[in-house]
C-alpha cells in the first residue's frame, strides 16, 4: 500500500510540474513583430513577414480615450498616444499572450515586450495608463497594480494632470 501511494504522489507531482511548464510556455513572448501603426495609447498594429498583420490591444492597462466613437478625448489621452507612438512605431516587439487571445472586436490581446521589458508596465509606471484587468487575463496583475500605485503616489502623468 505504501508503494502505491508513492507512485500516485509521483504521478501527481509529474502532472503538476507538466501543467506548470505548459502555463509558462503559454505566457512566453512570441516571435518578433514590427509596430507599423499606433491607434492610440493602448492599441497598436503590428506586422510580421509579408502580409501577416494584426491589431493588438495591450493587456492590463487602459489609457485615456483619443479615438472613441462615442466619448470625447479624455485628459492625458493625447499624451499617452504620443508616448506610445514615439516609443513603439517602427520598433521590433514581442507579444506575450495570456489566457484569452482575442477581444470581442477581434483584436489580439497581449503584453508588448520591447527591449526585454513589458511596455504595458512602462505606461503604468509613467502615469500614461490605469490598470485594467479583465478576467481571465491577469498574469501580471499584481506587478502592474504595484506600478500603478507607485505612479499615483508620485503624481506621475495623468495622476497629477487629470
Amino acid at each position: 500500500m505504501t508503494r502505491s501511494r508513492v507512485v500516485v504522489v509521483a504521478i501527481i507531482a509529474a502532472a503538476s510540474l507538466g501543467g506548470w511548464r505548459l502555463g509558462q510556455v503559454r505566457h512566453a513572448a512570441t516571435a518578433e513583430w514590427t509596430v507599423v501603426r499606433v491607434v492610440d495609447g493602448d492599441t497598436i498594429e503590428v506586422a510580421r513577414g509579408g502580409n501577416d498583420t494584426d491589431t493588438v490591444r495591450l493587456l492590463g492597462i487602459n489609457t485615456p480615450e483619443t479615438h472613441h466613437p462615442t466619448k470625447p478625448v479624455e485628459c492625458f489621452g493625447p499624451e499617452a498616444a504620443a508616448f506610445t507612438e514615439e516609443r513603439l512605431t517602427g520598433r521590433s516587439v514581442q507579444l506575450e499572450d495570456d489566457i484569452e487571445g482575442r477581444d470581442r472586436y477581434g483584436r489580439r490581446l497581449a503584453y508588448v515586450v520591447v527591449d526585454g521589458e513589458r511596455f504595458n508596465d512602462e505606461l503604468l509606471r509613467r502615469g500614461y495608463a490605469r490598470l485594467l484587468v479583465i478576467e481571465p487575463n491577469h498574469a501580471h496583475a499584481r506587478t502592474m497594480l504595484s506600478e500603478e500605485l507607485d505612479a499615483k503616489r508620485a503624481g506621475r502623468g495623468l495622476w497629477s494632470e487629470c
